[in-house]
């Protein structure tokens, strides 16, 4: 990434804003995650025409506390939305008629997910220590897809011109519970 001068990238993250980080936060980082921030801390890229997001790189040591919330919680809400509109997970029970008791309903449910963590806007991994090379997930409300197989396949693809997949032999599992049900 350095290389392709695509993004400015800060000194890695130290142990201790790493715990800081996760105890603001509510999280574990992945231990892939955490390798990758430890080896610098990407916080911009230019902007590209169309991009829905202002600083797609969570800026953990410096960014604005409500704006990483609100990275945090883009996957919930995202889901929320989808309920607004007649979604409704199966394994909820039965959708409460009433649209504010489901909306009830499904915050309490999504209260208790595995947390996923922004690495780049829309691409998430499954928070967590002790785990790793799980596929990067792209989340777009419950348009949910496996976006690389995992966090050094996506950083590659995603900021190397040079990137070449090999798809028939593509086979990414996600084991995270709740999300990976929404994967084809």
């Amino acid at each position: 990434m350095r290389q392709s001068h695509r993004c400015e990238i800060e000194p890695d993250l130290a142990d201790y804003e790493f715990d800081r980080i996760e105890a603001e936060y509510g999280f574990r980082f992945s231990d892939d995650h955490r390798a990758f921030l430890s080896a610098g801390l990407p916080v911009s890229s230019p902007p590209e025409e169309g991009d829905t997001w202002d600083s797609p790189w969570p800026n953990w040591r410096n960014g604005d506390a409500d704006d990483l919330r609100s990275h945090l919680t883009w996957p919930t809400e995202g889901a929320l939305r989808s309920v607004e509109h007649g979604y409704w997970h199966a394994t909820w029970g039965q959708r409460p008629t009433e649209p504010h008791a489901a909306k009830a309903a499904a915050e309490r449910h999504l209260a208790v997910v595995p947390s996923l963590v922004p690495v780049y806007a829309h691409r998430f991994l499954p928070a967590g220590y002790a785990t790793h090379r799980h596929p990067v997930l792209s989340i777009w409300g419950t348009d949910i897809i496996y976006y690389r197989s995992d966090l050094a396949d996506y950083v590659d693809s995603e900021f190397n011109d040079d990137h070449d997949r090999d798809w028939e032999s593509w086979a990414p599992e996600a084991t995270v519970p709740f999300w990976r049900d929404f994967l084809g």
